[in-house]
């Protein structure tokens, strides 16, 4: 048994194996009533010997986020991709010969500024709101285009089973707001908007 006490003789101190002492040579209350130095001493040897149990018992942040999971820390290490992202109907999906303009209705629809191309199941590509700027400015005919001559063959993206913090790091070093979610087969499983992040307290 560990004990922390300002007076090394006391009932607390007699009963420990080992004291921490927290005497202090006099309290900053110009009184010398009100208990400052001394509290400031205990919090420091407090501190100290929560920081060396911790050490001792190779305490990591997992650790940490299952004992507070509802905390900040807790939910950047817990909460997942898989857990926030927007997935089956939500989805907004075209197939490659998708008109232009039929893919702006389920863009307009699901309202994510964007559209998954699906090609045999697998995604080809995406139909952004940026490629819909370039394609207007290009004269391009909405009727007659098919998405597939239009759309990003690369774009952003995440596994479903990262770390939400994981993808708010992605979004933020590619200046994006919206992952497309793909499994390790390349399978499309949801969209993860910031503000899923936002709402999910991990920003």
């Amino acid at each position: 048994l560990i004990g922390l006490s300002g007076v090394v003789d006391s009932p607390l101190a007699s009963a420990c194996a080992h004291v921490l002492n927290a005497s202090v040579n006099e309290e900053a209350c110009p009184l010398g009533l009100a208990p400052t130095s001394s509290t400031t001493a205990a919090l420091v040897l407090g501190d100290a010997l929560a920081m060396a149990l911790l050490e001792a018992r190779g305490f990591t942040k997992d650790d940490f986020a299952i004992s507070h999971p509802g905390g900040n820390l807790g939910r950047r290490l817990l909460v997942k991709v898989e857990d926030v992202m927007h997935s089956g109907d939500a989805i907004p999906v075209v197939s490659p010969d998708t008109s232009l303009s039929d893919a702006l209705i389920e863009m307009s629809q699901k309202g994510f500024g964007l559209t998954t191309v699906l090609d045999a199941g697998q995604i080809a590509g995406v139909f952004t709101d940026g490629d819909l700027r370039r394609s207007l400015d290009a004269g391009k005919n909405i009727q007659a285009t098919r998405i597939s001559e239009v759309m990003s063959s690369t774009f952003k993206q995440v596994r479903p089973g990262a770390l939400a913090a994981e993808a708010a790091k992605v979004m933020q070093d590619s200046n994006v707001y919206v992952l497309i979610v793909i499994e390790e087969d390349g399978k499309l499983c949801g969209i993860l908007k910031m503000h899923d992040l936002l709402q999910a307290n991990v920003l």
